[in-house]
């Protein structure tokens, strides 16, 4: 098997950032979830609740990240300087973040229509991983719940089978895709190797309704597809689910091309 995609996410709920290489970090995959919009009251925002959300294309460059969505002109967005946290919101647990500048804070929220600012997580901030699944120590960037999300090419295969109209990997916004010879080969896997980088797999990913968001449109599905599907033969105790989370447990650089090597299964 090798890894046949790679996917970062600079910004929260944006759009896919497809690449050829990156370096594992320990909050996951490198400039990976570092930013985030959230509303007035810091509570983070979403295609749940705001599906255009993920036409927002964000392009890394030195020092922050240029941004353009329909409609808008485009920005450059610089990284704030470590400052004062301000406490913002994921879940309903509290994370700590810098503010951007006011004029990137107007450019979302002018964007979306409503109250909304941009935020970043420097390199001060330690946001744990849920122990349960994780060691001491583990962290966690912007992300829902884990660093790094991984699908198998199989298991989008067979969905697709499933479905009048077949969906895109990036609905399911994962950051490795496997090309696994069968369909949820990895719901087996307790630890794997890609390229140079060992992860534990840590538990199963469950799925909500932002799976029906379109990311090439902009919104969701009129039928409440493709949860409705999943969900009729992918439901279990945790959840509907949909690929699995892994924690890096060494450092280095994974590539596109990388073979994919099954170390342990559960």
């Amino acid at each position: 098997m090798t890894l046949s995609e790679l996917y970062v996410y600079p910004i929260k709920s944006c759009a896919a950032l497809p690449l050829d290489a990156t370096t594992v970090e320990a909050r996951g995959l490198s400039g990976d979830r570092r930013w985030m919009i959230v509303d007035a009251g810091g509570r983070f925002i979403t295609g749940r609740q705001f599906p255009q959300i993920t036409l927002v294309q964000a392009r890394p460059v030195d020092g922050g990240l240029i941004l353009e969505a329909p409609g808008m002109p485009s920005i450059r967005v610089e990284a704030p300087q470590p400052a004062a946290h301000e406490t913002v919101e994921i879940w309903k647990a509290p994370v700590a973040a810098v503010p951007a500048s006011e004029e990137a804070s107007a450019w979302v929220a002018r964007y979306l229509g409503t109250d909304a600012r941009l935020v970043y997580m420097d390199e001060s901030v330690q946001r744990p991983v849920n122990p349960v699944y994780a060691r001491q120590g583990d962290i966690v960037s912007f992300a829902d719940s884990f660093p790094i999300m991984l699908l198998g090419r199989g298991s989008l295969d067979l969905l697709n089978t499933k479905l009048d109209v077949p969906v895109v990997m990036t609905r399911f916004r994962p950051n490795f895709v496997v090309d696994t010879p069968t369909p949820h080969a990895e719901d087996d896997w307790a630890r794997v190797a890609i390229g140079e980088v060992e992860f534990d797999v840590a538990k199963d990913c469950t799925r909500c309704n932002f799976v029906n968001v379109d990311p090439a449109l902009g919104r969701k599905s009129h039928d409440g597809e493709p949860l409705k599907t999943l969900t009729g033969y992918r439901r279990f105790d945790d959840g509907v689910t949909f690929g699995r989370h892994l924690i890096a447990r060494s450092p280095g650089v994974v590539r596109r091309g990388d073979a994919v090597t099954v170390l342990a299964t559960r």
